[in-house]
């Protein structure tokens, strides 16, 4: 069940047994398209899967972090893991994914996705954080810029996050 969003300055590792991932998106106008960066990391802060991606064309920065979360959950399904601390950086669209009322606006479909996708998760936990402590998801997202479809790292430190990944690692140990 996912708990409500709380705010957290820099990226935190998550509980033993546990993965965060967390997500980004970015607006490319001039290409009428969006990016999505989205990075798994264990307790120890290492990488176990990343993901750069091309998304689709969207009216604004909401729309594209919900479009993001959506591509990253599914991602993470995928790659197989299914105790997720979900982190992102936009307090309204963390809001709306961490509670489960039915929502009427235009993107509440969407919104119902990501709901269905983490309610098959074994275990999950939703939080908005601050920027700095999704600098890696953020870089992976502008990143996908150079993508033309998605760009997947397993297990590497994808090239794209490689400052941020290092400047975490400095917080934590």
């Amino acid at each position: 069940m996912p708990n409500t969003p709380q705010q957290t300055m820099g990226w935190q590792p998550p509980q033993s047994a546990q993965y965060k991932l967390n997500f980004d998106a970015a607006i490319y106008t001039d290409m009428g398209r969006s990016g999505v960066g989205a990075i798994i990391r264990n307790e120890n802060g290492e990488v176990m899967a990343a993901l750069s991606a091309m998304g689709p064309f969207v009216q604004d920065s909401e729309e594209a972090e919900i479009v993001a979360c959506r591509i990253a959950l599914e991602f993470a399904i995928d790659a197989g893991f299914s105790d997720l601390v979900v982190e992102g950086d936009n307090v309204n669209v963390m809001r709306a994914i961490a509670w489960k009322c039915m929502d009427n606006s235009r993107l509440g479909m969407v919104i119902e996705d990501i709901h269905c996708l983490i309610s098959g998760l074994r275990w999950s936990s939703v939080s908005c954080v601050k920027r700095s402590a999704n600098t890696a998801a953020h870089y992976l997202a502008r990143f996908a810029r150079n993508v033309s479809d998605e760009l997947v790292w397993i297990e590497d430190c994808p090239q794209p996050a490689r400052d941020a990944l290092y400047n975490d690692s400095l917080i934590f140990s």
